[in-house]
């Protein structure tokens, strides 16, 4: 393996040396400049694995470096040294393409983490989990997936927006595991789902004996996505108290266990998610702006199905195929007038919403074709969620199984052939609504 080079750029000898002499112990080759323009020479006349600037320069600041960078040497990581205290800066040198951020004065254990982190990028493999992929070839989804890559080789935090079933944690994974962590865990918490009295504990953990029910130590989420990912999914389900510690947490660092007396330092890239309108939620004085601030430093749109309506033919197949394998049954074909009605329906449910239309129509079609009539598509639903037309459709579909088998006394087998469906099909229907 060759050894990694890393140039340093700052106008201060003390700061030079200072990260000289820290990198080199490592084990890398360093060159430094003290003004961009030395720098940019370096650039022109060597390949770098990373790259360390200071945020003010004699000759321009770090932030047109890191756009230089970024448009000329995208392979090279750049990492900002910002004044203490100085977030705007940070999150300034992020917007542009900066890798990560050190703050003066320097702390040499964040530096080397930062360094390590930087230099695993160059040895991070895409992943082999070939179901972890975002389908389609629209214009939309090449451009969201070029992004995802991009994200990637970043540490920014990125707050993915989009409605639901648009793949929000899917994409969250990919960014995770074609990055520099990708080796860490990857930890997805829904915060909605977590009671607020338990909110503390379940973030930053608790010690044995801090509350009436905790009997054994707990690491928390933060310490357990530690060194890796920690996904904030529906994170404006988050009351406002918690918001205010998850702050505090983000910007320093650390956490503190509910009953310990020392904070613990933690090194998590945090993404986060909501399908609600969070600036409008901000607006509302319903999320704090700071925190907004802080994970809203890069944003990912994920485009919802009607505006990748070209990209259907393939998910559907695709869906399909993934269907028949989970249930065991035979992958049935698609249809042309099927698909068309696809195309001219407006899923407010998204790609998740389509696999449920499809696993209804697989276990109720005939001859392993599915055509329009068994999509049993809603005509218009425009107050009703996702969740409402699931179980409405849910609610049909039972009431027939039920009539099916009243009128074959129970006899499961002709029952089957009364609906028209195999006995495999009616069995896992069965089983999926809980008729017992």
């Amino acid at each position: 393996m060759n050894q990694a080079t890393a140039l340093i750029i700052d106008d201060e000898p003390d700061i030079r040396e200072l990260l000289e002499i820290t990198l080199s112990r490592m084990g890398i080759n360093v060159r430094a400049a003290a003004n961009i323009t030395d720098g940019k020479s370096l650039l022109k006349n060597q390949h770098f694995d990373l790259c360390l600037t200071d945020m003010n320069l004699p000759d321009g600041d770090g932030i047109e470096l890191v756009e230089y960078i970024q448009k000329n040497y995208p392979q090279t990581p750049v990492a900002m040294i910002t004044a203490h205290g100085n977030m705007e800066a940070a999150i300034s040198a992020l917007k542009a393409g900066a890798y990560d951020f050190v703050s003066k004065p320097v702390d040499l254990n964040d530096l080397r983490s930062l360094v390590d982190t930087a230099l695993r990028l160059s040895d991070a493999k895409p992943t082999a989990n070939k179901s972890l992929t975002l389908l389609g070839n629209s214009a939309v989804m090449k451009t969201t997936r070029a992004t995802i890559d991009k994200l990637a080789r970043s540490q920014a935090p990125v707050y993915i927006n989009g409605e639901s079933g648009t793949g929000k944690e899917l994409a969250a994974r990919l960014i995770h595991d074609n990055g520099a962590r990708s080796e860490a865990p990857f930890i997805a918490v829904n915060c909605g789902a977590i009671p607020s009295e338990l909110m503390e504990s379940e973030f930053f953990g608790h010690k044995k004996g801090s509350f009436t029910g905790a009997h054994n130590d707990n690491p928390g989420l933060f310490q357990s996505a530690n060194g890796g990912t920690l996904f904030l999914d529906e994170v404006a389900d988050l009351p406002l108290a918690m918001q205010v510690k998850l702050l505090r947490a983000i910007q320093e660092k650390a956490v503190r266990a509910v009953g310990a007396s020392e904070e613990i330092s933690i090194n998590v890239r945090i993404l986060s998610a909501t399908h609600k309108n969070l600036a409008r939620l901000v607006e509302n004085g319903l999320f704090r702006q700071d925190l907004f601030y802080r994970i809203n430093v890069i944003e990912l749109a994920m485009p919802s199905l009607r505006d990748r309506q070209d990209d259907i033919t393939e998910l559907a197949a695709h869906l399909l195929s993934q269907l028949a394998n989970a249930h065991q049954l035979e992958t049935p074909e698609i249809q042309g007038d099927a698909i068309q009605a696809l195309q001219r329906y407006s899923f407010p449910g998204n790609v998740r919403e389509l696999e449920n239309i499809l696993e209804r129509a697989m276990t109720l079609c005939e001859n392993s074709e599915i055509h329009v009539h068994d999509l049993n598509l809603p005509q218009a639903i425009p107050e009703e969620t996702h969740d409402d037309l699931d179980s409405k459709l849910d609610s049909t579909e039972k009431a027939s199984i039920l009539k099916a088998l009243e009128q074959t006394g129970r006899n499961k087998t002709q029952a089957a052939k009364l609906l028209g469906i195999s006995f495999n099909a009616l069995r896992y229907r069965l089983r999926k609504l809980e008729i017992h």
